[in-house]
């Protein structure tokens, strides 16, 4: 260790030189972390579904009573939230769009589908253009340290120009459907693939800047928007058009339905009545003539 006479002006000058640096470099230094791990893999793995099911073209069977067979799917268990409930769900709300008039049970149906899960998963690698940290030297010299008396040598921080964390997580789906009574095939979807990405970049210890399908095609920094969102093209179907799956879409006024099932029940009630007073006039008659 080095010492000196805190009274001697080289001593005076020694420490101010040294804390100086110290602030120098504690200035010049920095950081920024988004640790969202969990919650990124889960809009990765539902953004993956989404996209997958989003590309599934019901109106073959519109206004078909159909089915929903999921014993193929409904064991697996997924990625936190992401799961089979989350993609029987999905496929539930797409076959409605398409206008498929879902049964609880498969004898009040004429035709059954059946969904398949293929994939449903994410991955990450990492890139660093520069010198990553490492702490071997460290730990080479806190080995070293038990033994002698050296101070054992700090690990050596990140040095890079840019860094680059891509995420990316797939979906794959399968459907088709049959003949409740003869079992014939009636129509399948052929199967649907979509990935989902999310992509950060540090420049020179600045960031992240993000973007990805998870942010609808966004450039964002450290979470805040940067650029205008980017619009959702609408398809056709080989029935009719698609409600998209992500938007918000009315299919039909709840207060008119409402009103409708409201004056097929009074027409219902005023034609058994009617029903009611006929049969009472018929049965006089019949009395009337009996006599």
């Amino acid at each position: 260790m080095l010492a000196c006479d805190l009274k001697s002006t080289n001593c005076i000058r020694l420490l101010v030189s040294g804390l100086a640096s110290v602030i120098v470099l504690g200035l010049m230094s920095g950081c920024g972390a988004t640790k969202a791990n969990v919650a990124t893999e889960h809009l990765l793995t539902s953004d993956a579904v989404d996209g997958a099911v989003a590309k599934l073209d019901f109106t073959p069977l519109t206004g078909q009573r159909v089915y929903f067979d999921t014993k193929y799917i409904s064991d697996y268990k997924g990625i936190g939230f992401v799961n089979s409930n989350y993609v029987i769900s999905s496929l539930r709300q797409q076959m409605i769009a398409a206008g498929l008039l879902l049964q609880e049970t498969q004898d009040k149906a004429d035709f059954v589908v059946e969904a398949r899960i293929g994939a449903l998963g994410a991955d990450s690698h990492e890139i660093v253009y520069g010198i990553p940290a490492t702490n071997n030297l460290s730990a080479a010299t806190s080995a070293a340290a038990a033994f002698s008396p050296l101070p054992a040598i700090p690990g050596i921080p990140e040095l890079s120009v840019a860094r680059r964390n891509d995420q990316v997580a797939a979906a794959k789906i399968g459907v088709f459907a049959y003949d409740v009574e003869t079992r014939i095939p009636v129509w399948q979807s052929g199967l649907s693939v979509a990935r989902a990405t999310a992509k950060d970049l540090w420049l020179f210890g600045v960031g992240p800047f993000q973007r990805g399908t998870i942010y609808d095609g966004d450039v964002r920094f450290a979470g805040n928007l940067v650029n205008t969102p980017a619009t959702m093209a609408k398809r056709e179907g080989l029935n009719g058009p698609i409600a998209s799956y992500k938007e918000e879409k009315l299919f039909q006024d709840p207060e008119a339905i409402m009103q409708a099932e409201l004056a097929a029940q009074q027409a219902a009630e005023l034609k058994a009545q009617a029903e009611a007073e006929a049969a009472k006039v018929q049965q006089a008659s019949a009395e009337e003539e009996a006599k």
